[in-house]
């Protein structure tokens, strides 16, 4: 089992960064791909990143390509969400997840169903951004 607790979230002006931070405890953190979701007010959970165990390869939706990064120190048992030129649509609670599926398997699974194909949650950290 795996426990996760994110931090970094905050408040923002449009056009700022910020980077989240997930703390992975419990098992062998290099055994799992680990993605970032996030849900505004009154909407369904989205899926923003993921990345491989290995932190070799990384996936993200069109919504956020070009301005988030996702990236993982598997020594420290750390991922991190770089989030650039934030938008105020980017505001929602940021959740950081953990799954034993590899990322093709990941990528499939929130790209064709409505699923996400995680295994262990954060309770998440939640990112304002302003006008």
């Amino acid at each position: 089992q795996v426990l996760l607790v994110e931090s970094g979230g905050g408040s923002v002006q449009a056009g700022d960064s910020l980077r989240l931070s997930c703390v992975a405890t419990g098992s062998t953190f290099i055994n799992y791909s680990v993605g970032w979701f996030r849900q505004a007010p009154g909407k369904e959970r989205e899926f923003v990143a993921a990345i491989s165990w290995s932190g070799g390869r990384t996936y993200y939706p069109d919504s956020v390509k070009g301005r988030f990064t996702i990236s993982r120190d598997n020594a420290k048992n750390m991922a991190y969400l770089q989030m650039n030129s934030l938008k105020p649509e980017d505001t929602a609670v940021y959740y950081c997840a953990a799954s034993g599926r590899d990322l093709q398997t990941i990528v499939r699974i929130v790209t064709t169903t409505t699923g996400t194909g995680m295994d262990y949650w954060g309770k998440g950290t939640l990112v304002t951004v302003s006008p």
